[in-house]
């Protein structure tokens, strides 16, 4: 069980080092990839909540606006937690774009998994920033 788990924490630190690349290359197919139909998505920048594809697929749109390819969307940390067909993983990210310092602004990510048909699958993503008094 424990090999098992390990692999499937390998597969799934590698699903989201990929979708990351992707947000750096700006390649909407490879980002959406992963990600379930019924994908559910709460964000920093309105709308609060996404539902489906469709939504989700239109916050990319505000995010390019902002964020030049190859600008940071970077990993600083990630740690995964992986069941037998459910996982969670939380990272911290470092993002960057025209108006953020030089060295970009951290996040907090929060990802939930299932796998499917053998695969793990993106069914809810979560991104926050600590408020600020």
């Amino acid at each position: 069980m424990a090999q098992q788990s390990g692999t499937d924490e390998s597969k799934i630190r590698a699903l989201i080092e990929a979708w990351a690349a992707a947000v750096r290359r700006h390649d909407l197919s490879d980002i959406l990839a992963h990600h379930e139909p019924d994908i559910v998505m709460f964000d920093v920048p309105p709308p609060l909540q996404s539902r489906g594809m469709d939504e989700y697929k239109k916050t990319w749109d505000l995010f390019f606006k902002y964020h030049k390819p190859s600008q940071a969307f970077d990993i600083e940390e990630l740690t995964i937690t992986a069941g037998e067909d459910v996982a969670f993983a939380a990272a911290i990210m470092r993002c960057a774009d025209a108006s953020s310092a030089e060295g970009g602004f951290l996040f907090r990510l929060t990802i939930g998994l299932r796998k499917i048909d053998g695969d793990w699958r993106i069914t809810h993503e979560h991104h926050s920033v600590p408020a600020e008094d």
